[in-house]
């Protein structure tokens, strides 16, 4: 389509609509990431919930129905060192959550299980050779990179201050996604770990298009078309956009989370680390009041989780959301509860309508 302002996200990744489906462990599933591409979007998958096998097996039923461009996305954190006394203490905090719901507090708890992008997955994507692949929390090695580029793949990665899309940028990705305090789920943040400077997306958007030559795809707190035609204005050339997603069939997310989404308003959410040690946008609930939202005792992400998890199931078995991450950006009541598909292509005309009446203006 030529009527968008500027094609330069539609070129690089061979679609034909410039909204990208935000990649959310957890929630997204493969027949998400189809219906997107399918509509002319950028659909894409999270690794970070999968195993390297599991992810094969998503990758294929993905291939067998669509051959239109998908992302591939994955975590570079470093796996952090076993420190024995922060769990501890995390595990003392937590104690008397367990005591109340019948639970025994010295139960091992399930480790965190988000593995960073490494050999294994970068063998994955020489095999699969998706059209774009991304990164949250930076870049993994410059080796790795160079052998994801070696496939033809597009590379992106969340910057959440002009710095780090500086960084990124320098490091030859091919477009930088700038990802507002607004955003839902796990800040992309690598360079900083102060919440309190977080940029917003229409302060952060401008600065980061003045700042590289690569386009930039704007995220956080977009979630209709009036969004989207204010990220081109600011000089994006694509949007990605998450927490609209999650009210579409294809996603999978428990009913306790639905329901906190269908009610959440502007000011329902926070940032928060209680869940896996990594701050990230959600909706607020016991938890996050009672010993965030944003913790010292956490464990290093993505450890804090699994001392989360038996207090988890157990209060979904009761429909509470105590214990559950209920993650969400601040434009939630903007959402469209649509398909995939069809909320894609809603997205995209809503877009395009609002841009032509402001350049006829």
């Amino acid at each position: 389509m030529k009527h968008w302002p500027d094609t330069r996200i539609l070129d690089l990744f061979g679609i034909d609509l410039p909204v990208i489906q935000a990649p959310m462990a957890g929630a997204t599933t493969p027949e998400m990431v189809i219906a997107v591409s399918e509509a002319g979007g950028l659909g894409s998958l999270p690794s970070a919930q999968y195993s390297v096998e599991q992810l094969r097996a998503a990758l294929d039923e993905i291939r067998a129905a669509t051959k239109r461009p998908i992302n591939v996305n994955f975590f570079t954190h470093v796996a952090p060192q076993p420190d024995p006394v922060r769990l501890m203490a995390w595990r003392a905090r937590l104690a008397p959550y367990y005591v109340e719901a019948g639970l025994d507090p010295s139960t091992p708890a399930p480790a965190g299980a988000r593995a960073p992008f490494d050999r294994l997955f970068c063998e994955v994507v020489e095999a699969y050779r998706p059209e774009v692949v991304s990164f949250h929390f930076g870049l993994p090695d410059p080796e790795l990179m160079k052998r994801v580029g070696a496939t033809g793949a597009k590379i992106i990665s969340s910057a959440t201050t002009v710095a780090e899309a500086r960084w990124l940028s320098e490091r030859g990705v091919d477009a930088v996604i700038a990802m507002g305090f607004e955003a839902g789920g796990h800040r992309g943040s690598f360079l900083t770990e102060d919440m309190a400077t977080q940029v917003g997306t229409m302060a952060l958007v401008p600065q980061i298009v003045d700042a590289v030559d690569v386009p930039v795809i704007a995220a956080g707190g977009i979630a209709d078309g009036r969004g989207i035609a204010a990220a081109f204005a600011l000089g994006a050339a694509g949007v990605q956009i998450g927490t609209s997603y999650l009210f579409t069939p294809e996603a999978r997310i428990p009913p306790v989370h639905r329901a906190a989404l269908e009610r959440a308003g502007d000011d329902s959410t926070a940032l928060t680390n209680v869940f896996t040690g990594r701050p990230a946008r959600g909706v607020l609930n016991r938890i996050m009041r009672e010993v965030g939202p944003l913790s010292d005792l956490a464990p290093a992400f993505p450890t804090a989780g699994g001392t989360l998890a038996p207090l988890r199931a157990k209060a979904e078995s009761f429909g509470s959301d105590d214990f559950t991450n209920l993650w969400s950006g601040q434009a939630a009541r903007l959402a469209q509860p649509l398909p995939s598909r069809k909320l894609t292509v809603a997205l995209a005309n809503d877009a395009l309508a609002r841009i032509k009446r402001l350049t006829n203006c």
